[in-house]
C-alpha cells in the first residue's frame, strides 16, 4: 500500500520530546480482515482502559468515519469497512459485463504531536470506486491531552481576525518559497482567502492544510503551509 500522507506532513510533523508528561500512550493497530476489494486500516490507538483512553479511542474512530464517503450512518470502522466492501460486490454483480479496476479503500493515521495540552493525529483516508482517480483526503484531529475530547478551531484560536490576516500574510509567503510563478490568484476559486478547515500542531509550528480541490484544481494536490510558533502563539489558546 502506498503512503498516503504527504510526505512535508510527514517531516514536520514530529512527537514532542520524550521529557514531557503524556498522560496517554499510542500503539498502532491494524484491521485484519480479509475483503475482496482492496481495504486496509492502520491507525493509532491509546493502550490501556482508562476513560481517557476510550475517549480517545471513540473520538480518532469518529473522526476517521467522517472522513469517509458512507452512504450509510454507521459508527463502527469496521462495519463501515464491511459496508464498503459489500457495495463493491453488488455493483460487480449488476454490471457484470463492465471490466473495472478493484475498488480500494485505505486508512492511516500518523500520531503527529503530543504535548502535556493537545495531542494531533493526521487521518489520510483514499477510496478509489473507478473513474479517472480516486479521492484522498487528509483530517487533522486535535484532542485535549487531559480528556480526550476533541478540540474544535474555538478551543484553539483567539482573535480570530488578526490571525487570519496572518494566515494570509503566511500562505503567500508560502507561495513564493514553492514558486514563483504562483500568485493568490491562483487560488480560492476568485474567492477571498479563507482558513482551512485543517489545523494542526507540529513541533515547529501550526499548519494549515487544504485538501484537494478545496482551494485549486486537482493537479495542485494538496496546499499547506505552517507559521512558526515565535508569530502565532499569541493566538493559541493551549500551549
Amino acid at each position: 500500500m502506498k503512503r498516503i500522507i504527504p510526505f512535508f506532513i510527514l517531516t514536520l510533523f514530529l512527537i514532542a520530546c520524550d521529557s514531557e508528561i503524556k498522560p496517554a500512550s499510542f500503539e498502532t493497530t491494524a484491521v485484519e480482515t480479509s475483503f475482496e476489494a482492496e481495504i486496509s486500516a492502520v491507525y493509532s490507538k491509546a493502550i490501556g482502559n482508562s476513560d481517557l483512553s476510550k475517549t480517545i479511542n471513540t473520538n480518532v474512530e469518529k473522526a476517521i468515519i467522517e472522513t469517509l464517503n458512507t452512504p450509510e450512518k454507521k459508527s463502527d470502522l469496521n462495519a463501515v469497512l464491511e459496508a464498503f466492501n459489500n457495495e463493491y460486490l453488488t455493483f460487480k454483480n449488476e454490471f457484470s459485463e463492465v471490466t473495472e479496476p478493484i475498488w480500494e479503500l485505505h486508512i492511516e493515521t500518523e500520531l503527529s504531536y503530543q504535548s502535556e495540552s493537545v495531542i494531533t493525529l493526521a487521518i489520510s483516508t483514499y477510496e478509489f470506486k473507478g473513474g479517472a482517480h480516486g479521492n484522498d483526503k487528509i483530517k487533522f484531529l486535535n484532542l485535549d491531552a487531559k480528556t480526550g475530547e476533541v478540540l474544535n478551531f474555538d478551543d484553539l484560536i483567539t482573535q480570530k481576525d488578526d490571525f487570519k490576516t496572518l494566515a494570509e500574510e503566511h500562505f503567500e509567503k508560502s507561495l513564493i518559497t514553492k514558486d514563483n510563478n504562483l500568485k493568490m490568484e491562483d487560488f480560492f476559486f476568485g474567492e477571498p482567502f479563507h482558513l482551512p478547515e485543517n489545523i494542526g500542531f507540529s513541533e515547529d509550528g501550526l499548519v494549515l492544510l487544504y485538501n484537494v480541490y478545496e482551494v485549486a484544481s486537482y493537479d495542485r494536490g494538496y496546499t499547506e503551509f505552517m507559521i512558526p510558533y515565535s508569530e502565532v502563539e499569541p493566538y493559541l489558546k493551549v500551549d
